[in-house]
């Protein structure tokens, strides 16, 4: 492939990915879930508390300088000011200083109920599920009171809509942050801690989330897209998850899986019903079913898949895969059993 050809097809990728994220939400100042919202009001309330007390004293200021005496050196010196007008400074001056310490209590208030608020989400009926950080992707564990139900997926977190869900936080490595803005506010996540955030996404759709704490070289690339689908197609989409993987219906396929089972892949990612069992990337079980790979770096399509295969460190510096070197036969295979696993 020449440079021409080279640059034209990371330019497509580039922009295919752009156009994906571009259709999915990200947005703080659009609310889509009750959290989400209490933290938009809480911003609003200092928005315009901040912006009415700074017009105030911009308005003080430029008074003050329009009425100040303009003076020479030919100006005598100006004597103790009048007893009117000591009293007129005094009267303003602890007028502003009452103003401020009620709009000050006035915010203190407002952020406790919001904290309240954010804490008292009803947790009737919520999905549980486990999310740990790691260096650059989020690993989901989905709870369930019954063992056998519980299942793992990556970047990529199904909820049902109206329904809500408690995350409980953990991380791997270093600190990292939990942030869906169309959804909830930031949630640290710092190793040897567990917390918990609780939150519903009222409508369905896609909300995208990104690691908000500076975590590496790759800190830009960790985003979590967070898809909230009616009740029934996510038990849907649940028990295709606890469902093994496909097994290989073609010869190609069956290539696949033998090239991914006898290679470094199955040292580092599990497929559940194969021998593959690594722990230290993410399970791809299902991986064709997801939108993008590499934590949203990339869209999930076999052009994609395939330079992702062979040179991850392009699209994504520092990151804990390798290459791997495949002939085109050999990648193509792979490529194809791996889109197959939905």
């Amino acid at each position: 492939m020449n440079n021409i050809h080279r640059s034209l097809w990371l330019s497509s990728l580039l922009l295919m990915t752009w156009d994906a994220w571009a259709a999915d939400s990200q947005d703080a100042l659009m609310p889509l879930g009750p959290q989400a919202a209490h933290i938009h009001e809480l911003w609003q309330v200092l928005l315009w508390a901040c912006m009415v007390f700074g017009v105030l004293i911009v308005i003080a200021l430029a008074f003050a300088l329009w009425r100040a005496p303009r003076s020479d050196e030919t100006t005598p010196s100006e004597g103790t000011p009048g007893i009117g007008l000591q009293k007129l400074s005094q009267y303003v001056v602890t007028g502003a200083v009452v103003a401020s310490i009620i709009g000050l209590l006035g915010l203190t208030v407002a952020s406790v109920m919001t904290d309240r608020a954010l804490a008292g989400l009803p947790e009737e009926r919520a999905v549980n599920v486990k999310i740990t950080s790691h260096n650059w992707w989020w690993e989901i564990t989905y709870d369930d009171a019954q063992p056998s139900r519980t299942f793992t997926t990556a970047n990529e977190l199904h909820v049902p809509a109206g329904r809500p869900v408690v995350a409980t936080l953990e991380s791997d490595d270093v600190i990292h942050s939990f942030w869906v803005p169309n959804l909830h506010g930031k949630r640290d996540l710092i190793p040897g801690r567990t917390s918990k955030i609780k939150f519903r996404a009222d409508s369905p759709g896609a909300y995208r989330g990104q690691c908000a704490e500076f975590c590496g070289y790759q800190h830009a690339h960790m985003a979590l897209l967070v898809i909230a689908e009616p009740a029934s197609a996510y038990e849907k989409w649940a028990d295709r998850q606890r469902a093994s993987a496909n097994a290989p219906a073609d010869e190609q396929k069956k290539h696949g899986e033998s090239l991914f089972l006898s290679s470094r892949c199955a040292m580092c990612h599990s497929v559940q019903g194969t021998s593959a069992n690594g722990k230290v990337a993410p399970d791809l079980t299902h991986v064709g079913s997801r939108r993008y790979i590499a934590a949203g770096t990339l869209l999930n399509g076999p052009a994609q898949l395939a330079a992702w295969i062979s040179d991850p460190q392009r699209y994504k510096p520092g990151a804990n895969m390798p290459a791997t070197s495949f002939s085109s036969e050999d990648l193509q295979a792979l490529v194809t059993y791996l889109q197959s696993l939905t």
